[in-house]
C-alpha cells in the first residue's frame, strides 16, 4: 500500500502558519496535484511528507505507518526538485546510481535499475555525460530517473517543470503522465500552474494561505468551484466576476448587475432562494460568453451590450476584452468567424446554463 494520509497536519514557522490543519487522503496509485499561488504552503506540505521539515501538529501516514519521526531515507519516498539537484562532477549514470550505492545495493542490481530507468526515459545515450552537457529537459529526465531507480512507494515532484521552456514543459508533462501509468505508483505533484494541474491530475487539491480550499477531479473543480478563489484560480483566462443583486420573487428570480439582468432557471432559483434580495457575485467563464451568431441554437442566453477594448487572435478562437456599463471589464472567448473590432459596440450573449453565483460576504458558492 502506498496511500498517503495527512491527519490534521499543521506546520508553523514561529508565528507564521504555513500549513493549517491539513486533512487529506491520497489513494494508492493516484496522481494527486497540489496547486495554489506562490507561498500558499503546497511545497511545505510536500517537504513535511518527505521528512525535510518537522511538522508542528497532527500526523502523516504512508500506508498504515505513522512517519512523523521516521528519517527521510526510511520513508520509502523519492523526491524530484525544481532545481534538478544533480551532482555536476558525476556522470548521468553515477547521478542515477548514487542513492542505491549509499544503500549498498548490489552492483548488478544498480546496473539493471539504471539502464531500465534510462530506457523508460529515453536517456540511455547520455549515461556517460556530465549534467553540464545536457539540456534542461534532459537534466529533468535524469532527476526523474534518479527517483525511479529507488523504486519508492511514493513519488514527490516539486514544480519539476518550472525551469523548462513552454514547448518542453508540454512535452515533459505528457512524459510524466505516461510514466505514472507505466509505474503504477502514487504521485504527489506540486505546481502553481493550473494548466499542469488540470491536464495531469486524477484529483486536484487547491490551497490558499495554507488552508485546503477544495479537493476534486479536474472537471468537477472546473465546473463546480466551491468559492470565488477556486473559481478564479482554475481556468485560463480566469472566470469573470460581476457584483450583482438577486431580485424578483419566488416565481421569477433575476441576477441584476446594473448593466444587464439574467433570469435564473427554476433549478438555480431554488438553490439561491434563501439569498433573494442579497448582494452576490455573479461569475461566468470566458467560453460561456460569445457572439449570438455563433452559439448552438439550444443554448439559453441573454444578450447584453458591450464595447470591444482589445482582441487577441488565438487561432481557433479570439480573446475579446470588453467593457460593459460603468467601466466593468471582462473577457470573452469568441468564435474567430465573429469579426469584432476595437471600439466597436457589440451584443454578446451569456450562456445561462453555465453561470456561477457566490455569496458576497462568505465568497462561497450558492449553486454547488
Amino acid at each position: 500500500m502506498s496511500s498517503v494520509t495527512f491527519d490534521k497536519m499543521t506546520k508553523r514557522y514561529g508565528d507564521v502558519t504555513a500549513v493549517s490543519d491539513l486533512s487529506l487522503e491520497v489513494k494508492d496509485k493516484e496522481f494527486l496535484v497540489l496547486v495554489g499561488p506562490s507561498g500558499c504552503g503546497k511545497s511545505t506540505a510536500l517537504r513535511c511528507l518527505a521528512g525535510l521539515e518537522e511538522i508542528s501538529d497532527g500526523h502523516i501516514r504512508i500506508g498504515d505507518r505513522v512517519v512523523n519521526d521516521v528519517p527521510p531515507k526510511d520513508r520509502d519516498i523519492a523526491m524530484v526538485f525544481q532545481s534538478y539537484a544533480l551532482y555536476p562532477h558525476m556522470s548521468v549514470y553515477d547521478n542515477m546510481a548514487f542513492g542505491l550505492k549509499l544503500r549498498k545495493t548490489p552492483k548488478s542490481e544498480i546496473d539493471r535499475r539504471v539502464h531500465e530507468a534510462a530506457q523508460i526515459l529515453g536517456i540511455e545515450q547520455y549515461l556517460d555525460r556530465k549534467p553540464k552537457a545536457l539540456s534542461g529537459g534532459q537534466r529533468q529526465r535524469v532527476a526523474l530517473g534518479r527517483a525511479i531507480v529507488r523504486e519508492p512507494s511514493v513519488f514527490l515532484l516539486d514544480e519539476p517543470l518550472s525551469n523548462l521552456d513552454a514547448k518542453l514543459r508540454v512535452q515533459t508533462r505528457a512524459e510524466i503522465s505516461k510514466l505514472h501509468q507505466r509505474l503504477g505508483t502514487t504521485f504527489i505533484y506540486v505546481t502553481h500552474d493550473q494548466v499542469e494541474a488540470m491536464t495531469m491530475a486524477d484529483r486536484i487539491v487547491v490551497i490558499k494561505d495554507g488552508v485546503l480550499q477544495q479537493v476534486d477531479s479536474p472537471q468537477n473543480l472546473y465546473d463546480h468551484p466551491v468559492n470565488i478563489f477556486v473559481a478564479g484560480f482554475i481556468g485560463s483566462p480566469s472566470m469573470n466576476f460581476f457584483d450583482a443583486t438577486l431580485t424578483g420573487d419566488a416565481k421569477e428570480m433575476y441576477v441584476d448587475t446594473g448593466t444587464f439582468r439574467l433570469r435564473l432557471s427554476d433549478e438555480q432559483a431554488q438553490k439561491v432562494a434563501g439569498s433573494l434580495g442579497k448582494e452576490v457575485v455573479f461569475g461566468i467563464r470566458p467560453e460561456d460568453i460569445n457572439s449570438p451568431d455563433y452559439l448552438p441554437a439550444d443554448v439559453k442566453g441573454v444578450r447584453a451590450p458591450a464595447t470591444v477594448d482589445l482582441t487577441e487572435m488565438m487561432g481557433s478562437e479570439i480573446y475579446v476584452y470588453l467593457t460593459a456599463g460603468n467601466d466593468k471589464n471582462f473577457i470573452a472567448r469568441i468564435d474567430p468567424r465573429a469579426a469584432y473590432h476595437v471600439g466597436e459596440k457589440v451584443e454578446i450573449l451569456f450562456n445561462l446554463d453555465s453561470i456561477h453565483l457566490f455569496d458576497r460576504e462568505t465568497e462561497k458558492s450558492l449553486l454547488v
